[in-house]
């Protein structure tokens, strides 16, 4: 399957057994249920994915496993996050063979790069496949910028195609379109940013949050297709107390325990990570629970 680089693409979650195995058959069950739900795409094995939490077969079995439920209805993409250039390059020739339709490529974990290692790193990873790339750019998180310079370097490979921009600054989205213009497919990869990010011209969003409200997800970037930007903006004030929860450090477990409230998931994650106690666990449940009792596919349904 060809990639089309545009609409909601949720970031997944990683569903785990009582005792913190994979459970494979809900980690299917959570998918199928979003592509049911109308999401155009999959990000496999991502943060919210926990794939630094995964051993090297565990991600190999979970993609075969998101392969085998997607059956091809959308493209799934997957995250290739590793220590080191050479375990990349493994993983990128394995995520092919097992059917992946694409990559989101993040920059090697731990150390902080140069500008000419971050591009080498790129190119070899993308020299060891034929799949379509994305960059996943989170200077915040990862310490790491793919700047305006990198990604002049990296123009010739022909397969980094897109750039996932989870930079706060919404003035990237502009300065990489005029520097670049339709060389590379622009995503909004920060939740709290991604009203802005559309509007200014990116194709589509990488989401957290879609993983707990896919309706009015695909609802606001339907509307902003649309034109309708009245609509899309009535979502996103709504959506967005939740949204802002993809920028915190604790967004895996806020995500997961916000899909286990709405009966999508199971809140369990993996260490170092814990799930949310005390206040900040009451806070997300009241947050959630008072965004489901006003979502705005209710009113919309009542309306028709």
């Amino acid at each position: 399957m060809k990639v089309d680089w545009r609409g909601v693409f949720p970031a997944v979650t990683t569903q785990f057994k009582e005792d913190l195995s994979i459970d494979v058959a809900e980690s299917q069950r959570v998918i199928d249920d979003l592509i049911k739900d109308g999401v155009t795409g999959i990000i496999a094995l991502g943060t919210c994915g926990e794939n630094n939490s995964l051993e090297p077969d565990e991600k190999r079995t979970l993609l075969s496993a998101i392969v085998e439920v997607v059956n091809g209805r959308v493209p799934v993409v997957v995250g290739t996050s590793e220590l080191t250039t050479p375990r990349a390059v493994a993983f990128a020739r394995d995520a092919e063979k097992i059917g992946a339709n694409g990559l989101m490529l993040l920059p090697a974990m731990v150390y902080v790069p140069k500008t000419n290692e971050l591009v080498e790193h790129f190119t070899q990873v993308a020299n060891a496949t034929g799949l379509p790339i994305m960059l996943y750019n989170n200077p915040t998180a990862y310490r790491v910028n793919i700047g305006n310079d990198a990604l002049e370097a990296l123009r010739p490979v022909k397969n980094i195609v897109a750039i996932k921009e989870s930079a706060a600054d919404t003035r990237r989205f502009t300065d990489v379109f005029n520097a670049f213009g339709s060389r590379y497919s622009i995503f909004a990869g920060l939740d709290d940013v991604a009203y802005e990010g559309l509007l200014l011209g990116a194709q589509g969003w990488v989401s957290g949050l879609t993983s707990a409200f896919p309706h009015e997800s695909v609802m606001l970037v339907k509307a902003l297709e649309a034109g309708d930007t009245k609509t899309a903006l009535e979502i996103y004030r709504w959506f967005l107390p939740l949204l802002h929860l993809d920028a915190e450090h604790d967004l895996v477990q806020s995500i997961k325990l916000a899909e286990q409230i709405m009966g999508r998931g199971s809140e369990r994650v993996r260490m170092p990570r814990m799930p949310l106690i005390g206040e900040r666990r009451a806070q997300i449940i009241k947050m959630v629970e008072e965004a489901a009792a006003s979502r705005p596919s209710l009113s919309i349904n009542k309306a028709a």
